[in-house]
């Protein structure tokens, strides 16, 4: 007796198993069995390396129906894709999506859909990777935009290290002049002005940075 399964892979905490099950049973689906892969990246993480993922080609067999949110849930870039969804056709499972519920199975042997199906194949799976490539420069972007906004709320880097700001103030302690701590610590008149002028300033900049 076939079975219909629906994998879902979780990679976010706003994103649920339950709710793509209900997108499924709202698409007209009745699921026999859900199979999860909770906290997997869709983008670095093949099919076949993901633990429930691998799970699929063993349990499922021929004249199953295989239900996904998207095509992009089996693999992470368009080779992925098309070598996934050829091999459960080639089992004789069928493959359908929720969205605009897409349909493959190996059964027709029409030249022509073969054609057309397989042109359709790698023309989703090829809108997958890319989906998937403007989602990790999307991220990348991101991090170097906080990390622009950290290093602003931290303030202009210190120019002086750790022993520098220790041989400042331990010279301005014995009453050297600026030019005598200038020409031993390589550090400029106006840095060092500024470390005498506010020595918790030049402590505090030098903690933010972690120097």
């Amino acid at each position: 007796m076939s079975r219909t399964v629906l994998y879902a892979r979780v990679s976010t905490s706003d994103q649920t198993a339950a709710h793509q099950l209900k997108q499924a049973e709202a698409a007209g689906f009745q699921i026999d069995e859900t199979v999860v892969d909770e906290g997997v990246s869709g983008v670095t993480t093949r099919l076949a390396e993901r633990p429930q993922g691998r799970r699929l080609a063993d349990m499922l067999r021929k004249g199953d129906v295989l239900v996904v949110r998207w095509v992009d849930r089996l693999g992470r870039d368009y080779s992925d894709v098309t070598d996934t969804i050829r091999s459960f056709m080639k089992q004789g499972v069928i493959v359908r999506t929720i969205i605009n519920s897409m349909s493959f199975d190996g059964a027709t042997s029409d030249p022509v859909q073969m054609a057309v199906r397989d042109a359709l194949i790698g023309f989703l799976a090829a809108t997958a990777q890319a989906q998937a490539e403007a989602t990790r420069e999307a991220q990348r972007a991101g991090i170097a935009h906080a990390k622009e906004r950290t290093d602003a709320y931290r303030g202009r880097k210190p120019s002086y290290t750790r022993a520098q700001l220790d041989t400042v103030v331990a010279m301005l302690d014995q009453g050297e002049s600026i030019s005598a701590i200038a020409q031993v610590t390589g550090l400029s008149r106006q840095t060092i002005y500024r470390i005498k002028d506010d020595r918790a300033e030049a402590e505090a900049a030098l903690s933010r940075w972690a120097a």
